[in-house]
């Protein structure tokens, strides 16, 4: 299932926006003066299919639909209500219809609105709960990320789908579920140069939260992912090695291959051996110097057919994880012009610039943007997933951004992603007009 338009009414009262998805491209490309809802579309995306629906509260909008590729929408209408205290407030309903035979299912959100949890400790739940969350009052925090000043209610609007499920919507409907599993989405946003640390911890048990650069997250959890993957090397190599001598004995017939083909073989695994050696993932080996006799016997020949398959299947763990390293490490090396990444098991990845070692949070704030986003496009997304992109082209040179759209379609072949791109900028867009969709104003 993959989104085919996506499409709202009245937006902040004013704006009715179509964007088509560009289906075959898989990327689209949506602009604007500033203030016709860019940014907000992607977060009506990312809250509704992310199921945060409390972010649907504070943006004013009448109707926002989501049209896919099998004939089936889900719609999110937002009306008038009277609230506590006679306050004008709004009902959020969202409906699906699966094709044009089919009926129109309806199913209420409910906004948690904070004096109807004034007998809960909702305020120290928010502080528990929310990384970034500072409160300077009884009833006022400030968030870390953008430095705003929040109340209670923005606490809830903006962070209601963290909260434990007794005071979140009860339930999910089956249709909704469906539809998030068949399509993941990745909201990569203009603040994107810090993470939190410490998050995974409770408030009593960490020190006041702090940010740190994502490059250093990023470089720390890349890390990880190398270690799990020798981890699962070392495993089955351990497997085959044990097994290897009764799997030799046991083979009834010889190898098929020809000496030749057994050599071209071989061969062809040392140079992959090499190539996981330059890009990072394993030792290098003193021993890889691997000369076999000019002619082979049957025996000889029946050892080396099982050791080859052997070899094809512990080398194979790294097969996707070097695919991207070795993407990341050839757009990020063209890039930059004065650094050279340097990827390693047990740093991530780090860089050196004219033979001096640089930690990662020491790049400009273009090469971390230009980092954090390869990164997220590379490692953090699931296979036919849809990335929204706010602003890629801030802090990033024009040359870079003329090369954005080339990179992006290189890692969009590898992961099978759809990518919907808000930006200010025509180098950004460069020759791909036709990719693009305008959001205007009521009178345009």
């Amino acid at each position: 299932m993959r989104i085919k338009q996506i499409s709202v009414t009245e937006l902040f009262g004013i704006f009715n926006h179509v964007i088509p998805m560009n289906m075959e491209d898989r990327i689209t490309i949506i602009y604007g003066l500033n203030g016709v809802g860019k940014t907000a579309l992607l977060r009506m995306v990312n809250g509704l299919l992310n199921l945060r629906y409390l972010e649907l509260n504070s943006i004013p909008f009448k109707d926002f639909q989501i049209d896919f590729d099998d004939s089936s929408y889900i719609r999110v209408s937002k009306t008038p209500k009277q609230g506590i205290d006679n306050i004008q407030q709004h009902q959020l309903t969202l409906f699906f219809k699966k094709n044009s035979r089919s009926k129109e299912q309806s199913f209420p959100l409910n906004k948690l609105e904070a004096k109807a949890l004034q007998h809960f400790p909702i305020a120290s739940i928010l502080d528990d709960i929310v990384p970034g969350l500072e409160r300077i009052s009884s009833s006022i925090w400030r968030y870390l990320p953008t430095n705003e000043e929040i109340s209670l209610e923005d606490a809830l609007e903006r962070f209601g789908y963290l909260l434990p499920k007794q005071f979140r919507q009860e339930k999910t409907p089956d249709w909704l579920e469906n539809i998030r599993n068949s399509i993941h989405i990745r909201f990569i946003e203009s603040q994107r140069l810090l993470n939190l640390s410490d998050i995974s911890k409770s408030r009593m048990e960490r020190s006041r939260p702090s940010m740190i650069p994502s490059v250093a997250t990023y470089a720390n959890e890349l890390a990880k992912n190398i270690q799990i993957n020798l981890a699962e090397y070392g495993a089955l190599a351990q497997s085959l090695d044990r097994t290897f001598p009764v799997r030799v004995v046991q083979q009834e017939a010889s190898s098929d291959m020809t000496d030749i083909q057994l050599r071209n073989k071989l061969n062809e695994l040392e140079e992959k051996r090499s190539h996981l050696i330059n890009t990072g993932l394993l030792d290098k080996d003193d021993n890889t110097n691997f000369q076999i006799q000019k002619n082979l016997d049957e025996s000889t020949k029946k050892l080396l057919s099982v050791y080859v398959e052997d070899v094809e299947k512990k080398l194979g763990v790294f097969d996707d994880l070097a695919k991207k390293i070795e993407l990341m490490k050839r757009i990020i090396n063209q890039r930059f012009s004065y650094k050279q990444i340097n990827i390693s098991k047990d740093k991530g990845f780090t860089f050196t610039c004219n033979g001096n070692s640089l930690v990662p949070e020491n790049l400009s704030s273009g090469e971390q943007h230009e980092l954090v986003i390869l990164y997220e496009l590379l490692f953090k997304v699931k296979p036919n997933s849809l990335i929204l992109i706010d602003e890629p082209e801030l802090s990033l040179h024009i040359a870079w951004q003329v090369q954005f759209l080339k990179d992006l379609r290189e890692i969009t072949e590898i992961a099978t992603l759809d990518v919907l791109i808000a930006t200010h900028s025509p180098d950004i867009i460069h020759d791909r007009w036709d990719l693009t969709v305008e959001l205007k104003g009521p009178h345009e």
